[in-house]
């Protein structure tokens, strides 16, 4: 049987099941899933019992839609949905846009679920008056430029896209195989931190999971190491494949160091998919951009254009957590919630029929924090778990997360009563929604820490911010709960935007100011840090993460001078007399202590773990720990190491 005939076997398959009441039913692929188009929809939507029996049979997501012949006039529609709509659902004038190519229509809202209604009523009524297959967005609570570029890019670009996913369905539907080996190579971000990425192979499927960047300075452009071995990127080079093998990239989560990488790829090639949540794709959008022009802006050249960008997003494929996908014909996909920041995903690969079950960390965080539920636990089954390790030395225990507060808001308060101001530095996703939370919960109920100073936030953080007020659903029940009722904690009185002149803000006396640049190689933190550090009044404050080589890790270390480039970008000394703190317990990844702890409960537990995403000391110590005391198999592996599992 050929590869055509198999796929035509499926839609058939898949045809011969709808009713007939349905009429003149159209299948066909479309990326993972299968798109189903009749001329009475509602012969479907009517029977749930339908849908579940053709997908069950299939082993496939459904997606049904009307025929487009069938389709109410788009000018006509609008003003049905509209009627049907609740005044308070928040659709704005732009909000209702015809998407033709997949006979969907796309309704924008600050309340969606008032335009899904009490059990899809609202939804069914438009369907059946417009025969138009309505996807509810919400909109954030705040302005977000890049979730409008985003949906309007994949507006924009729906005809490619259609071509895009019949396609790669089609690939993805070949004929069954059986696999008869499964390996594992290491690529990148094994017994260091940076440029994540993991190959795993099959006889028929390649899978990439993240594909990043190294987040030490200078090695971020072009000419990056040019003279030396390059640290910077992944070892793509001993895949010993094309690009165009890759059956898909699968993004755990929207930090640099594990999707910094990912459009080099489309710039050199790949035409494949790129699979994550919808969160970290406009989270990915963000700092990617960012990562363009701060390149650019320091006279450097970065790996990829915008172009590139873009193309990334049109081939970006979203899941929510807890959906199971087939990216290849042997191998499913499932995300799990990681914890570590808005959209962050542990991946569990099943591979073959109960051949395998892979499951890979990402960066995860099993512990409390304000912003996100801790790390799910719960697998169908684990064969191998890739953990990481970034916190995984035997010192690595943080302290309580309640005295981390109190330690916080003690430094904030004493450096600001004695007429200094205090800098937080911050990576704009994460980090920065946690310590609003700390800080919005202190400052507004605890009368001991009502400091009458502004608290303004400079760089991406906004933005950032923006993007969690559209997926609510991925926060924390009191912060997701928040949103809905118009009261977000991200939109709170407390908190001032950064405009005009920095030197402005400096001069208006103390404050307390998030900057985005957590590790201060660049960025807006680094721009108040220069302006700060030579007054003893005045703070820095760290409380997440610092690469080894970064500016912030030796700042942290407390030397007493560091040479910075001047405005004629010459080198000059500058005496740091700043008061330097860090304040361990608000990271997005686990200490030692939580990362023992999740493998522990881990239901079912491991039969193999791989360390990795830490120091060299810290994933070899952390693999003979967790090997000692859960008595698996555990061990380090270093870039360009293959593990075979069958």
């Amino acid at each position: 049987m050929s590869e055509d005939e198999y796929n035509k076997e499926i839609l058939e398959k898949v045809k011969s099941m709808i009713p007939s009441n349905a009429g003149n039913p159209n299948v066909e692929f479309e990326g993972p899933d299968v798109a189903i188009y009749v001329d009475n929809i509602s012969a479907i939507y009517g029977d749930d019992a339908v849908i579940k029996n053709i997908s069950a049979s299939v082993k496939k997501r459904l997606i049904v839609r009307s025929n487009p012949g069938k389709l109410m006039e788009p000018e006509e529609a609008a003003a049905k949905i509209r009627a049907a709509l609740p005044p308070d659902a928040g659709v704005g004038p732009e909000g209702i846009r015809f998407v033709p190519e997949f006979c969907e229509v796309y309704i924008e809202a600050l309340k969606p679920g008032l335009v899904i209604g009490k059990g899809g009523s609202t939804l069914m009524r438009i369907i059946s008056d417009t025969n138009w297959v309505p996807r509810v967005l919400r909109q954030p609570t705040m302005n977000s430029d890049v979730i409008k570029g985003v949906r309007q890019l994949m507006f924009k670009e729906s005809a490619f896209r259609k071509k895009f996913l019949g396609t790669m369905g089609r690939k993805i539907n070949r004929i069954g195989t059986k696999s008869e080996w499964i390996k594992a190579t290491a690529l990148g971000g094994f017994k260091e931190v940076g440029r994540s990425s993991l190959l795993i192979e099959t006889n028929h499927s390649k899978i990439l999971i993240d594909c990043g960047i190294s987040p030490e300075p200078g090695i971020r452009g072009q000419d990056a190491n040019k003279d030396g071995e390059n640290k910077a990127y992944p070892y793509l080079d001993s895949m010993n494949t094309t690009l165009n093998d890759l059956d898909a990239v699968i993004l755990t989560h929207a930090h640099m160091d594990h999707m910094g990488f990912i459009p080099y790829l489309f710039k050199f090639g790949y035409t494949g998919p790129v699979y994550c949540t919808p969160p970290s794709r406009d989270l990915a959008a963000l700092l990617l951009y960012d990562y363009t022009k701060l390149v650019m802006k320091t006279g450097g050249t970065p790996l990829y254009a915008e172009k590139d960008v873009r193309t990334m997003l049109t081939h970006m494929i979203t899941r929510d957590y807890g959906e199971v996908t087939n990216v290849t014909d042997e191998i499913k996909l499932t995300y799990h919630n990681a914890g570590h920041i808005l959209g962050s995903g542990t991946v569990h690969l099943h591979i073959g029929e109960g051949m395998y079950n892979i499951v890979s960390s990402g960066d995860m965080k099993y512990g409390f924090t304000r912003l996100l539920d801790e790390a799910d636990t719960r697998y169908p089954r684990v064969d191998a778990l890739f953990i990481e390790s970034t916190y995984g030395g035997p010192n690595d225990i943080t302290q309580n997360r309640k005295q981390a507060e109190i330690d916080l808001m003690n430094a904030i308060s004493s450096t600001v009563k004695n007429g200094g101001k205090v800098l937080v530095p911050l990576f704009a996703v994460g980090r920065s929604q946690e310590l609003m939370l700390v800080l919005e919960s202190y400052l507004t109920n605890n009368p001991q820490y009502k400091l009458d100073v502004p608290v303004y936030l400079d760089g991406m953080i906004l933005e950032a911010s923006a993007i969690h007020t559209a997926y609510p659903e991925y926060l924390r029940m009191g912060v997701q709960q928040r949103i809905l009722s118009n009261n977000s904690p991200f939109e709170s009185e407390i908190f001032e935007v950064a405009k005009g002149e920095r030197s402005e803000i400096l001069d208006k006396g103390p404050s307390v100011i998030l900057a985005s640049g957590g590790m201060m190689n660049g960025g807006v933190s680094l721009e108040y840090f220069k302006a700060m550090a030579e007054d003893p009044k005045n703070m820095v404050i760290f409380v997440g993460y610092n690469s080894v080589n970064s500016l912030g890790r030796r700042i942290q270390n407390k030397v007493s001078e560091i040479a910075i480039p001047g405005e004629d970008g010459r080198l000059k000394n500058m005496k740091i007399n700043i008061q330097v703190r860090t304040v361990e317990g608000f990271s997005g990844h686990s200490d030692r202590r939580q990362l023992i702890d999740f493998v522990r409960n881990l239901r079912p537990g491991p039969r193999k773990i791989f360390t990795m995403h830490g120091e060299e000391s810290k994933c070899e110590d952390l693999a003979r720990a967790m090997g000692n005391s859960l008595h698996v198999e555990a061990r380090a592996p270093m870039d360009l190491d293959s593990i075979r599992f069958k």
